[in-house]
């Protein structure tokens, strides 16, 4: 059976919709980086998608194939994940300042997954595709202490998850430490395009720090 980390990793993809404090380990990841109004159509945003999926299930389905990954494994692809900022803002998000967004798009790795292997999928993927895939990259993302929590339901609807998760922390003896290291972050565990909106489900992290 296929290694599913939403699964394996439930206090990390399906946390319960009340906030909870937790540590998150070290990951890699393929990443796109952008910016702009993510709903607009053809935008980078929505662009960095097809890039990413595109080289992740090539090395999903680098089995079939000539190029064997040492320590390879079957798994499911996992959630679209990203971290998302704006300039001149200061810790929070302005939903209605879509334009100003800055994102980074991106999926996890399994850990065998190697950056080496990642630019060997990114050449498979280009010329299986004839598509260019050069904004793809391999990163690794160390997050740390965070508060998270699922919101369900519409995307421009999540600052009363964000204010309940900030009420949260600070009766917790947390503050918030976004940086230009650490962002706001969200996994995306449903398909917007084939799900209802109330029913979307969101997993929302913010990097926090003792007081």
């Amino acid at each position: 059976m296929a290694f599913d980390y939403k699964k394996e990793y439930k206090e990390l993809y399906l946390p319960k919709n009340k906030p909870t404090i937790v540590t998150i380990p070290k990951m890699n990841y393929i990443a796109v980086r952008g910016s702009g109004n993510p709903n607009e159509e053809n935008s980078a945003y929505k662009n960095s998608i097809g890039l990413l999926y595109g080289v992740a299930y090539t090395i999903k389905m680098s089995k079939k194939g000539t190029h064997k990954i040492p320590g390879f494994f079957e798994f499911v692809v996992p959630p679209l994940e990203g971290l998302w900022w704006q300039d001149g803002a200061d810790d929070m998000l302005d939903y209605h300042r879509k334009d100003a967004m800055h994102f980074i798009s991106m999926i996890r790795l399994p850990d065998f997954v190697t950056e080496d292997e990642v630019a060997w999928a990114i050449e498979e993927a280009t010329k299986k595709k004839k598509q260019d895939f050069s904004s793809v990259a391999f990163l690794t993302y160390d997050e740390g202490l965070c508060v998270q929590c699922m919101h369900i339901g519409s995307y421009d609807d999540e600052p009363a998850t964000v204010a309940q998760m900030h009420t949260f922390m600070d009766k917790n003896g947390y503050e918030l430490n976004i940086t230009d290291i650490r962002w706001h972050h969200e996994i995306y565990l449903n398909d917007p395009r084939r799900c209802a909106v109330a029913k979307l489900k969101t997993v929302i992290r913010h990097p926090i720090k003792k007081k």
